[in-house]
């Protein structure tokens, strides 16, 4: 009978640990816009990459960025402007964002970390302009 490989053994629970830990993260991804409301500048959005057998679900209430510009010396703040089929890339904040909206500082109401639910649009792939 063999002797077990202590360092194998750790080895392949280390991998397996990580696995389970880094699918909790997410940063960023590719997305279609299934809907979006001009006035509260928010999507749902569908996640365009598979991590398993099943589509990935809707992602909803994403924000999208809107952009403050000087316009040949006028300044101008633009809304975006997003529409069916879109495609968009999504980041997820490091904490839970929703607080931070007010624009003073504050704390979290959750300790999620790179949630799903914290995605902002950040911008429009060049095929959907």
């Amino acid at each position: 009978m063999r002797a077990a490989d202590p360092a194998g053994t750790l080895a392949r629970l280390l991998a397996g640990m990580s696995g389970k830990q880094s699918g909790g993260i997410n940063v960023g991804t590719i997305c279609r816009v299934l809907a979006f409301d001009k006035d509260t500048c928010k999507a749902t959005v569908q996640p365009l990459i598979r991590s398993g057998q099943d589509d990935p679900a809707p992602i909803q209430n994403v924000i999208a960025l809107g952009q403050r510009l000087a316009v040949n010396g006028v300044e101008q703040s633009y809304k975006p402007v997003l529409y069916r089929d879109d495609v968009v890339f999504v980041v997820f904040a490091d904490q839970e964002i929703k607080n931070g909206l007010t624009g003073r500082v504050s704390s979290p109401d959750s300790s999620r970390k790179h949630d799903k639910n914290d995605g902002v649009i950040i911008g429009i792939f060049p095929g959907s302009l």
